[in-house]
């Protein structure tokens, strides 16, 4: 190669591939829309951050217990026996999120999404601390001093803090809250407490505080399905562009129309409230979160100007079209009634469920033995769960074969409440009243001071067939 190819090759530019974060400084904004959502985050924030405090019958209301497999929910004990509640409640979730999205779009992105919610959270303290989103601007430009590093310094710390308290409390909805206090107040912190504390509290940090926008536009995997749930009647953030082309600035007053122009004044204002820095007016992006902070400011302008409102407004294809709206189409019908079918038997299935549960163990170190006086003998280990929220006591009885003999407790089987008893019973038979060398049985157990908490399940009882 020579020297004049060699140097060819080194004068050549390098494309890159991934364009360099532009950091993103949202106006704030008031209005209608921006009441909702501060609403919206100030409610989800209480819920999560009191959430744990909350008492009932002397104990944690909610809480998540791993590690003895057990979930109360303020009357409710769930075990991992009841796996399928969990299953429906998600699908439940799923359901109503599509159902959600097919007719008002991305609002839960806007107003309920955990990212958006600690995002504005940290946006707040951030313009505490650093001001308007101008003065942002300006202290990021301006060099390092003394007042810039303590700015900065004010803002990270308050936002670590944040974050630390959030992983705090998200520990406390699996550990109880008060023993999770007292061992942090006492340095006595179990590993994996610790763990997770730190882990969730920078997991927030590095999100809300400097990924932001990112995590919708890029991790999301939300943002890239939507648009296969919208159609021409979903709500949805739009310019109307017929009314508000050719843009361009006027005085106050101006008529517009006479001057061949459209009602918007081309301020940028939509742009700069948007948390994801995108120009609403070059139609709908996968980046927009549906926030209407841009349908906000765009209303508050057209109001100084003596507009009409709505140039950017949550509405549908068809009305900008002029075309017919419709709010039952096939897919939302169908979605309503998924939704309504599995929310309707889940909650009768736990309204109906019995705070009992019975496993039987039958001893696998022999099928059966014949005891000295010629019966068949089986041995079982039961183990009898109390899913109540007291305790209680259970008469066992066993039916399937003719007079067989079981060695039961005479006053029943004594289970604390959210417990497990283990119990060992054997059970004998007369050969002769086997038919087959597998023949069914049914274990009944039920409460003595609750004829309702009672059930039935199966077993097999082993032997030899004398023909």
């Amino acid at each position: 190669m020579t020297e004049k190819n060699t140097q060819q090759i080194e004068m050549t530019p390098v494309e890159e591939v991934y364009a360099k974060r532009k950091k993103i400084y949202p106006r704030q904004v008031t209005g209608l829309f921006a009441s909702f959502r501060f609403t919206g985050v100030l409610v989800l924030l209480g819920i999560y951050y009191l959430g744990p405090f909350l008492q009932w019958n002397g104990r944690q209301a909610i809480l998540f217990d791993l590690p003895a497999r057990k979930f109360y929910i303020f009357e409710w004990i769930f075990w991992p026996q009841d796996f399928i509640y969990l299953a429906a409640l998600l699908i439940i979730a799923a359901i109503a999120l599509f159902l959600v999205t097919a007719l008002a779009g991305r609002v839960w992105c806007g107003y309920a999404c955990p990212q958006t919610v600690w995002t504005e959270a940290f946006l707040w303290i951030e313009r505490k601390v650093e001001g308007s989103r101008s003065s942002q601007m300006k202290l990021d430009k301006a060099g390092w001093s003394w007042a810039k590093f303590r700015l900065k310094f004010t803002k990270h710390f308050l936002w670590l803090a944040f974050s630390l308290l959030t992983g705090f409390v998200f520990v406390g909805w699996f550990t109880p809250i008060t023993e999770l206090t007292e061992r942090t107040l006492s340095f006595e912190l179990g590993p994996w407490e610790f763990f997770w504390i730190i882990f969730y509290g920078f997991a927030t940090y590095g999100n809300a505080g400097w990924m932001r926008e990112q995590v919708c536009m890029y991790m999301c995997p939300y943002a890239r399905f939507q648009s296969a749930m919208f159609d021409k009647n979903t709500l949805v953030i739009s310019y109307d562009e017929k009314r508000g082309e050719p843009r361009g600035s006027r005085k106050k007053g101006a008529d517009y129309e006479a001057e061949g122009k459209g009602a918007c004044v081309d301020c940028s204002l939509c742009v700069q409230v948007c948390p994801t820095g995108i120009d609403i007016r070059d139609g709908l992006q996968y980046q927009c979160i549906g926030c209407a902070a841009c349908v906000d400011v765009c209303n508050e302008v057209m109001d100084k100007m003596g507009y009409e409102k709505n140039l950017v407004s949550y509405t549908t294809e068809n009305a900008l079209s002029g075309k017919k709206e419709s709010f039952f189409r096939p897919r939302v019908t169908i979605y309503i009634v998924l939704l309504s079918v599995i929310t309707i038997a889940l909650l009768g299935s736990i309204a109906q469920r019995v705070p009992l549960g019975l496993d039987i163990i039958r001893d696998r170190s022999s099928l059966y033995r014949e005891t000295d006086e010629g019966l068949i003998e089986n041995v079982y280990t039961l183990k009898v769960m109390n899913m109540d929220l007291k305790d209680h006591r259970y008469s066992l009885a066993v039916g399937g074969i003719e007079d067989l003999r079981i060695k039961k407790p005479k006053k029943g089987i004594l289970v604390e409440a959210g417990t497990v008893v283990t119990y060992p019973i054997r059970i004998q038979v007369n050969p002769d009243n086997l038919k087959t060398a597998s023949t069914e049985l049914i274990f009944y157990l039920n409460a003595l001071d609750d004829d309702a908490i009672s059930i039935e399940v199966d077993g097999r009882f082993l032997g030899p067939v004398f023909k």
